[in-house]
């Protein structure tokens, strides 16, 4: 049971030992090592992965070839065949070096956990770039009806690291495509979430890609970015609502000032002393 858990990786270890108190079936028995026929397997069609690097392939077929399967995969029995769970891209390379067995562990699984397994899986390889990360989280928690929280428990991630992954999913698909092409870095794509104006962030983007900007270039540009368009935004406040401001800080006698959104917008009265703000008070309650 040791070696196994030692290849299984932190999620996939949480999440067998939560199945394990739930389910006889996690018994040491259960999870023996088989051999089992590589022409007896079957690819699973939900597989979150759709695409597998050719170069990453043939060096996996290699090393194979060599030192055998290290890690065992996953299966589910259908009638006389399995369906791969965990484990694919090693059932396909070892297919490639004409092995015709492979090391398994076959599971009785419900189809809730054979997706939360093979999601699971795929999120801990270390070549996703993070736009393919975020994606398969945000899967995740929409077919499991899980809570970031919950996510980053099965996972094996603090939530902070979750939430910050399903973020870059609000970027425009532009910045997605240089994330995912690996032209910009999650650090960099962060910093522009603090960018709210969608064209601005793109521009920043393009700037980041063109003069090879490091991250703390980035937030540095942000910040500088983000101050003149609230001065800008504050000279051009309307001039209705600086009339309601004069007024109203003509009839309380104080400064007043008034942030309008989209939806809803906030009124600021300032006072200085108890006794201001009762007068204040006063004046309202009387009006």
């Amino acid at each position: 049971m040791a070696a196994i858990k030692k290849g299984l990786g932190r999620g996939l270890d949480a999440l067998f030992e939560s199945y394990r108190e739930e389910t006889e079936q996690f018994k040491e028995e259960a999870l023996k090592v088989q051999e089992i026929k590589i022409t007896d397997i079957d690819p699973n069609q939900n597989q979150p992965r759709k695409q597998f690097d050719e170069e990453k392939m043939n060096e996996l077929a290699e090393s194979i070839r060599i030192h055998g399967v290290v890690q065992p995969i996953i299966l589910v029995p259908k009638g006389s065949r399995y369906r791969i769970v965990a484990g694919e891209r090693r059932w396909r390379a070892a297919r490639a070096a004409n092995k015709t067995t492979i090391p398994a562990i076959v599971l009785d699984l419900d189809e809730k956990q054979v997706m939360e397994i093979s999601l699971v899986e795929n999120l801990q390889r270390e070549d996703l770039n993070p736009i393919e990360e975020a994606k398969g989280i945000q899967v995740m928690m929409e077919r499991l009806k899980l809570t970031q929280e919950e996510a980053a428990k099965r996972l094996g991630k603090s939530r902070s690291a979750v939430a910050n992954a399903v973020r870059l999913l609000t970027l425009s698909e532009k910045i997605q495509e240089l994330l995912s092409e690996n032209l910009i870095t999650a650090g960099h794509a962060r910093a522009l979430l603090a960018v709210t104006d969608e064209n601005l962030r793109n521009e920043i983007a393009d700037k980041i890609v063109k003069k090879g900007l490091s991250v703390r270039e980035t937030e540095n540009l942000v910040q500088k970015l983000n101050k003149v368009e609230k001065k800008t935004k504050a000279k051009v406040k309307p001039a209705y609502l600086m009339e309601i401001e004069s007024g109203l800080e003509e009839h309380l006698g104080t400064r007043v000032r008034i942030n309008a959104g989209s939806k809803k917008g906030i009124i600021e009265i300032e006072y200085y002393s108890n006794d201001d703000l009762e007068r204040i008070v006063e004046r309202l309650t009387r009006t």
